[in-house]
């Protein structure tokens, strides 16, 4: 019998997939397609740029009302913490010594004034007399000179009389400004003393209030320095607006002013005043309160905002994010940040217009991976600027979730 052989090129494909599978070969899977990820392309934007120092408050005008003669109280015409205003009586000290004080006064000055009389009248007959040889010339000089004499009494007793109507007048214990009394520190019955100069209450203007804040001199450099270099844009040395942040961390509603920045660094502290000035019409604000300032100091418009999702650290606690290059390769790098901006941090290094930063799958995205980037949807920046908050450590780890604080910087940006 004869068997005829067939050529090799006409077995079909499928002939050898079935010889393929019985022999227990299989075919090679195709390759996974590449990771979709969410980019976000890093563009320059326009943030403010604020500075949070600690201060404390300090009243507008502080009087000490202290005692200016010697004697007793008689009476206090003030409620203790109540408001003042200039020139009323707060305390009544004894008058009796300072009124028999000024009529004694009174009384020199009129015997002042009679002994003028005498004197000009005998001066005016010596004058005629000395014409005629009648008085020697030395009488009638004794007699211009005890003229003189009496003349100057008389302005010595008219000071007299004002000093004793001054003394008495300071019986009646006055505000000098219009404010807050304090604490009375003296009863009625209480003996004070002008030569001791005895405290009797504390009168405050708190409306306005003083802000007295301490900026550090690197701060105040490293400020300067982003202003030469054109990377902040001010509108004045004195016109930066400044918002309070109280001590039960709610935000004072009035906005303030800088009012002037000392001019000389403190040797021992390394540290710059800065004085701001609050309207103060409900009180709110007492003197000595510790409170936090925040201080506009101008506008960053190349700053580089990088959602925070975006934001990772490695195991040295660095900041980090994921990059995805020109041949769609992931790449990690290493940034620096200076604060936050609505929801997202303001990068200081690291980043460059055009980079392309993984904000969706940052969780199966590692560096030398090839990905298919798409833009993400990500939410617009928040324009109150309640939104906006200083930094106290880096990003935090997770990718998913929101840092709740950031570094410490001297300047931080805040939401318009």
């Amino acid at each position: 019998m004869r068997i005829e052989r067939v050529p090799f090129r006409h077995i079909s494909a499928a002939t050898i997939a079935v010889v393929l599978a019985a022999c227990g070969q299989k075919p090679a899977a195709p390759p996974p397609p590449p990771l979709e990820v969410g980019v976000v392309t890093v563009k320059p934007a326009t943030v403010p740029v604020t500075t949070e120092l600690p201060g404390r408050t300090s009243a507008f005008l502080v009087a000490q009302v202290r005692a200016r003669v010697d004697g007793i109280v008689q009476r206090r015409e003030f409620t203790e913490g109540s408001d003042v205003k200039t020139g009323q009586r707060l305390y009544k000290i004894d008058p009796t010594p300072y009124i028999a004080a000024l009529n004694n006064a009174k009384a020199a000055l009129a015997k002042a004034q009679a002994n003028v009389g005498t004197q000009q009248a005998l001066v005016q007959r010596y004058k005629i007399l000395v014409g005629a040889n009648a008085v020697s010339k030395q009488d009638y000089d004794n007699a211009v000179a005890a003229l003189g004499q009496a003349v100057a009494d008389v302005a010595a007793g008219k000071a007299g009389v004002e000093t004793a109507q001054i003394n008495l007048g300071y019986t009646d214990v006055a505000s000098p400004i219009t404010g807050r009394s304090g604490v009375s520190q003296v009863t009625p019955g209480a003996y004070v003393q002008a030569s001791q100069a005895t405290l009797l209450t504390t009168v405050q203007q708190m409306d306005p209030i003083y802000v007295n804040l301490t900026q550090s001199s690197v701060e105040g450099l490293r400020l300067r320095r982003q202003i030469l270099e054109g990377r902040l844009q001010t509108s004045g040395a004195n016109a930066a607006k400044v918002t309070l942040l109280l001590e039960d961390g709610r935000t004072y509603p009035q906005t303030g002013r800088i009012q002037f920045t000392d001019v000389s660094v403190d040797q021992g502290t390394g540290s710059v005043t800065v004085r701001a000035i609050f309207p103060n019409q409900d009180r709110v604000l007492l003197p000595g309160m510790f409170v936090r300032a925040r201080i506009d100091e101008g506008m960053n418009d190349k700053a580089i905002v990088v959602p925070q999702i975006g934001v990772t650290h490695d195991q040295k606690g660095q900041p980090v994010v994921l990059v995805v290059g020109q041949d769609n390769k992931v790449a990690q790098r290493q940034i620096a940040t200076s604060g936050t901006f609505g929801n997202g941090w303001v990068v200081d290094s690291g980043l460059q217009p055009g980079d392309r930063v993984i904000v969706n799958g940052v969780e199966k995205a590692k560096p030398g991976m090839t990905v298919k980037p798409v833009e993400a949807q990500v939410p617009a920046q928040p324009v109150s600027g309640a939104q906006a908050t200083p930094p106290a450590s880096a990003p935090a780890a997770s990718a998913t979730a929101a840092p709740s604080s950031a570094p410490s910087p001297s300047s931080t940006p805040a939401a318009q």
